[in-house]
């Protein structure tokens, strides 16, 4: 008979925001998988449990290695709990691989819920929250980071991005190159801790706040983007002929409108030729 794999949500912050249920499964566990074992000793002596079952590390760099093992386990008839360093399992940490090959093994796959970075986040953003989407870490090189955000630029939705402390002043000027100056967003930082920070603003005002340096765990939310602004490219050539009229260069002109309308300049600059020269 197959065993049981638990995914179990732990505090992303504040300790006492752990559930007893989570003791519960913690203690009572065959095997605990967590993605950093000193951590989870941590949480279970503030929590006042001890870990009956064997403790195994799961983390990014074994993920693939280990997955058969405790799949095994699964199929020889033992509860498997996974948790990770804060937050729900699988969600930008440990956990999807083995999910998938519990199901397809036929295994049963349940959850302790516990707290969100995504959704508090979200939550405390006071961005609109009836549609989100979740992206996860951006990609750490700036060319490539520069093409996902461009993919986004038409996002409808309210979009949730995880970030590094050390990477957050550079993600967030890439996020104003793509979406624009004026597009809304929040920082959260260290979320549920002491030292809880919300910082809200249009994306030009928190590139210039995060160049002074930030600490801690952070979250990033930023609006989607607003369908009425949509321009044709005789409206973007139209802007960039009323800026030069009032006296901005033609470069200049083109890169202003470009964020102002969160679009790349090269649509604007093949909308100027385009006016210029209807016939091409």
């Amino acid at each position: 008979m197959n065993g049981r794999l638990v995914l179990a949500g732990t505090p992303i912050g504040d300790v006492g925001d752990a559930s007893g249920r989570l003791g519960r499964v913690l203690a009572e566990a065959d095997v605990v998988a967590a993605e950093d074992t000193r951590r989870l000793r941590r949480l279970t002596s503030e929590l006042g449990i001890q870990v009956g079952g064997r403790v195994v590390s799961y983390f990014e760099g074994n993920e693939r290695e280990r997955t058969p093992e405790l799949l095994q386990a699964l199929t020889d008839g033992q509860t498997v709990v996974v948790v990770t360093d804060a937050g729900m399992p699988s969600v930008s940490d440990p956990g999807y691989r083995l999910v998938a090959a519990a199901i397809e093994a036929e295994v049963v796959v349940t959850a302790v819920p516990g707290p969100s970075a995504v959704l508090t986040a979200l939550a405390l953003s006071g961005l609109p929250v009836d549609r989100f989407t979740f992206e996860g870490f951006l990609p750490r090189k700036p060319g490539e980071r520069g093409r996902r955000l461009t993919e986004l630029k038409d996002e409808p939705r309210t979009m949730v991005f995880f970030e590094a402390p050390h990477r957050l002043a550079a993600s967030l000027e890439s996020m104003q190159e793509a979406f624009g100056t004026d597009r809304r967003a929040a920082v959260c930082r260290e979320l549920t801790k002491t030292y809880e920070e919300i910082k809200r603003g249009p994306l030009n005002e928190l590139v210039t706040w995060a160049e002074a340096g930030v600490r801690g765990e952070i979250t990033v939310v930023v609006a989607g983007a607003d369908p009425d602004r949509a321009m044709t490219p005789a409206q973007l050539a139209a802007e960039v002929a009323t800026d030069e009229e009032a006296g901005t260069p033609r470069k200049q002109a083109i890169s202003d409108v470009a964020k102002r309308f969160n679009v790349p300049k090269r649509t604007v600059y093949d909308a100027v030729l385009a006016a210029r020269d209807p016939g091409k």
